[in-house]
């Protein structure tokens, strides 16, 4: 298959786990962009399966960190047999388990030889995974030009596959739901600079993109990607335990200068915003932000922080907000991923609102 072909039918993180779930006896090859979210994957496929899961880092591995031969001894002679490193999950033997080989395209040559018996037939040694488990491999685009390479009969064992970037709006509910949400001024950028999720293969001048990485773009060392944006969240989350400088310079060595100046612009806004707790307290009065880029972290971080507590007076406040607010909070709830979704729906104030506002529920849809 082509670079364009496989680029075409690039699958997202839900589609990868079901090809994975489906059909444990191929390997799949995960080929993605840089901070795209290809690790994430083995943690999607534990909570969706229970299984037991293993993550091997290909780029520490010599050869000897596969397995190491050791002397046995049987009826009086003496034979080689060798004792498997843990961390591939072999002694699981009657458990099903999830074994993740990261960076494979940036290991050594004979770690990549000496893993492809694995890759085949689910065997290290006479050591064989259970029929029920699963095996895949990740690796960067070779595009990116940071290394990753698989020779002809190393691919030929294996299936191949991009994993394509998230948009923008996959991100935000990926990160609205998460155990420990993401940042709201993080999601609020996310939102109105939706090029931050742009392919550099579609950008043939990287200064027309100066916040995405560019093989290109000579100098650029940070950039923005969607484990950058994390990273940004967490900075942002102990703000207040640091100095405004020390705020910019590490926000600028996680997604660059570009992606933290604009990023700031959005935490300027959060003085126009009323905080959760006011909006508990009287949610008749509560501020409302002259912004609408305000008014959408208002509403993506209410989504995020949703409880029991906090659902009736948001729901007072949020009659006071426009359409395309109460739209944009209507479709967060009416998403399939949201968690949240069964405590908001069920609640007697936002059916009283859903039946008297149906006509909004697509107002955000694109």
């Amino acid at each position: 298959m082509s670079i364009q072909a496989t680029r075409a039918y690039a699958q997202n993180h839900d589609e990868l786990c079901n090809s994975i779930m489906t059909n444990p006896e191929n390997t799949i090859l995960v080929e993605g962009h840089m901070g795209s979210g290809k690790t994430t994957l083995l943690k999607m496929l534990g909570e969706k399966t229970k299984y037991p899961t293993f993550y091997v880092d290909c780029t520490t591995l010599d050869l000897g960190d596969i397995m190491i031969p050791k002397i046995n001894r049987l009826d009086g002679e003496d034979f080689v047999s060798y004792a498997i490193n843990e961390a591939f999950g072999l002694h699981f033997k009657d458990t099903p388990i999830i074994v993740m080989l990261d960076e494979l395209g940036k290991a050594n040559n004979s770690v990549k030889l000496g893993l492809t018996r694995f890759q085949l037939e689910r065997m290290l040694g006479n050591y064989k995974l259970h029929p029920k488990s699963l095996l895949f491999a990740t690796t960067n685009l070779s595009a990116e030009g940071v290394g990753d390479m698989l020779q002809a009969h190393q691919c030929d064992r294996i299936t191949v596959v991009e994993m394509r970037k998230p948009t923008s709006q996959e991100w935000i509910t990926w990160g609205i739901n998460e155990i420990n949400p993401i940042d709201h001024n993080v999601l609020g950028f996310a939102k109105d600079f939706t090029n931050i999720f742009d392919d550099f293969r579609d950008v043939k001048n990287p200064d027309d993109n100066p916040y995405i990485f560019h093989p290109q773009a000579v100098g650029r060392s940070k950039f923005v990607t969607a484990r950058g944006l994390e990273k940004a969240s967490n900075w942002l989350k102990v703000r207040d335990r640091l100095s405004d400088n020390s705020l910019m310079s590490n926000l600028i060595g996680t997604i660059g200068e570009r992606g933290a100046l604009d990023l700031m612009s959005f935490v300027k806004l959060a003085d126009q915003m009323p905080t959760r707790q006011e909006i508990l307290d009287d949610p008749k009065t509560a501020k409302i932000p002259d912004s609408a880029s305000a008014v959408c972290m208002v509403v993506f971080r209410s989504l995020a922080t949703m409880d029991k507590d906090y659902i009736n007076p948001w729901m007072t406040y949020l009659d006071r907000l426009d359409a395309e607010a109460q739209g944009m909070f209507a479709n967060g709830v009416r998403d399939g991923k949201y968690n949240k979704q069964s405590l908001v729906m069920t609640n007697k104030k936002f059916t009283e609102w859903a039946r008297k506002n149906n006509h909004m529920f697509a107002s955000d849809k694109k």
